[in-house]
């Protein structure tokens, strides 16, 4: 079976053309990010962004592993990758598509009549990474109280934060471990609810807060909170590169970057375009994907075998899955689908503190019931 492009792309991508090429430099500064096909090796982690911007249902990425292994570098990189998505102009969300399915019925009255005049329901907006600053503060992150019309007009209004900002688009926490606990409660309240509600006193706003979470870090620094750890689907384990002649490539990679940022993305220009324009073409496939029966049974064994309890582990395992059959430009997830992601989807889902507090549990539960049988006849 032939291969997709995309899929060629990730795993043979031309991370060697820094071996050959000259450095042209123009005395411009970092502007263009890092390209994201000439990142050498990390097969995994690529693979693991991908089918995160292809199906945001797989539930984000968590990227652990030692500094300078590229981590923040890749996330970054994906800005010329990502899509662009449909944002309605109506606070009642209705858009284009919605008037061709359903006729003036299907939308507001204020959109029928912007309609009947031939003016725009909707607009593209290409998705973005929105950082997530160490030193935020809550309010930065949530939103409250405008304190420059506070100060100026001695009004007291409430505006919206971080969260807002991400709604539909992509969050990045570097150094995720990091996060203050009020900081990260709100980041899994929004998670949760896809919205997030800001209460100052008598006056509360409430925002849509729908994103898709990428985080990064360090396990030296410190682990992550079991509640945070459980809203990342896939989790890639980024490690140094093995191979002395992958390392040089990479430290050649770097060097050419640092020189001559935008002459390296425009060597890689082509090859983007065309990673970009595939990721596109499998989000259009992707609603048409369906699980195959041999692919569902082998998932829910292996997810029996390791001891799983949470029901998120088949939510990413199956959609990784699916986003991989769209990515190979086929309709049907099959068992080799699931065996490609399984390891992003599976590990670090068991908890030995939970297995033996259940195991006691059931111990305990044992001798009630015998108990309750009564004494032996």
């Amino acid at each position: 079976m032939s291969r997709s492009q995309l899929l060629d792309l990730l795993r043979e991508a031309p991370a060697y053309q820094a071996a050959h090429a000259g450095y042209v430099s123009q005395g411009v500064a970092e502007v263009e990010p890092f390209p994201f096909l000439a990142i050498v090796g990390q097969e995994e982690m690529k693979l693991a962004l991908v089918l995160a911007v292809i199906n945001p249902a797989v539930g984000g990425v968590l990227l652990l592993g030692p500094r300078g292994t590229g981590k923040t570098t890749a996330v970054r990189s994906l800005v010329d990758l990502l899509p662009s998505r449909v944002i309605s102009l109506c606070e009642n969300g209705c858009t284009e598509a919605m008037l061709e399915a359903g006729g003036m019925a299907a939308i507001c009255k204020a959109c029928a009549q912007k309609a009947g005049y031939g003016e725009p329901l909707s607009r593209e907006e290409r998705v973005r990474i929105v950082n997530l600053p160490l030193n935020a503060r809550l309010e930065d992150v949530v939103g409250g109280i405008d304190e420059r019309l506070a100060l100026e007009q001695q009004r007291v209004r409430l505006e919206r934060g971080l969260l807002s900002q991400a709604d539909g688009h992509i969050l990045y926490i570097d150094e995720v471990n990091m996060l203050e606990d009020q900081i990260a409660d709100a980041i899994l309240d929004a998670a949760a609810q896809g919205h997030y509600t800001v209460r100052r006193g008598p006056q509360k706003l409430t925002y849509s807060s729908r994103f898709l979470l990428v985080g990064s870090m360090n396990p030296e620094e410190g682990h992550l909170r079991p509640q945070l750890m459980d809203r990342f689907g896939l989790r890639v384990l980024v490690r140094g590169l093995d191979d002395a002649a992958e390392r040089f490539r990479a430290y050649e990679q770097a060097v050419w970057y640092q020189r001559d940022p935008e002459g390296m993305a425009a060597a890689y220009a082509a090859h983007t375009l065309t990673l970009a324009e595939e990721i596109a073409v499998a989000q259009g496939r992707l609603p048409g994907v369906r699980v195959d029966e041999a692919a569902r049974d082998l998932g829910l064994e292996v997810i029996r075998q390791a001891g799983i309890h949470s029901a998120r582990a088949e939510i990413t395992l199956f959609e990784a899955a699916r986003a991989y059959a769209a990515a190979d430009e086929r309709e049907r997830v099959e068992p080799d689908d699931v065996r490609a992601v399984a390891l992003l989807a599976l590990r670090l889902r068991r908890s030995p503190a939970l297995d033996a507090f259940l195991e006691a549990q059931a111990a305990e539960d044992e001798q009630l019931r015998a108990a309750l049988a009564g004494p032996p006849a």
